[in-house]
């Protein structure tokens, strides 16, 4: 089963990337971020490629510039995640062949982003625009665009962003913070996923 849940492993390191990875696709979510503020994002980028690329979509959040696309695919990396809507960042991934999924909060920003070739939407942040803005904005788009909900979504509100239309969700402190051991993890994702598969 393909869940529509990207894991945001913010703040992780090289050292720890892998086995807390395993963690998350143990418990069966197959999509990873690494933001690239997090500590030597592209050597963790390139492990979890190189150790989870053939049963994984892995790349990068916080994508903010061209150029962090292209070391991105360097290292192996078939996801780009970004807070905003920047069209030559969305051109350049969709070029590459990869997944472009930026981050919109208005109908302006939506647009601007299905327009430049996303693949898929983020809406951010979700907890400001909650459910109702969600569903507000569901309203105008095309037909089968995808939209995660990222920020204010996990287990416990599900249900709420479902009923509005969400697609998927990104899901990081409740899946991932620095200093959670494998185990820790584990538990947190298995979670996540019991309150996706009960939708």
């Amino acid at each position: 089963m393909t869940r529509n849940i990207i894991a945001i492993l913010r703040g992780v390191t090289p050292a720890d990337v892998e086995a807390i990875a395993a963690a998350i696709l143990d418990a069966g979510i197959a999509k990873i971020e690494v933001p690239l503020n997090s500590p030597d994002p592209m050597d963790s980028i390139a492990r979890l490629a190189t150790a989870f690329g053939d049963r994984a979509l892995v790349g990068a959040g916080t994508v903010l510039d061209v150029q962090a696309v292209d070391d991105v695919h360097a290292a192996g990396g078939k996801l780009i995640v970004s807070p905003n809507v920047n069209a030559d960042v969305i051109a350049r991934t969709v070029a590459l062949g990869m997944e472009s999924w930026p981050g919109i909060f208005t109908p302006s920003e939506a647009f601007s982003a299905l327009h430049a070739g996303a693949t898929g939407l983020k809406l951010f942040p979700g907890d400001m625009a909650g459910p109702a803005g969600m569903k507000a904005l569901r309203a105008v788009l095309p037909q089968g665009c995808q939209v995660y909900a990222v920020g204010g979504a996990g287990a416990d509100n599900f249900a709420q962003w479902h009923a509005a239309t969400a697609d998927g969700f990104g899901i990081g402190s409740a899946i991932y913070k620095p200093g959670d051991t494998p185990d820790v993890v584990a538990q947190k994702a298995r979670a996540i996923v019991a309150a996706y598969d009960a939708l």
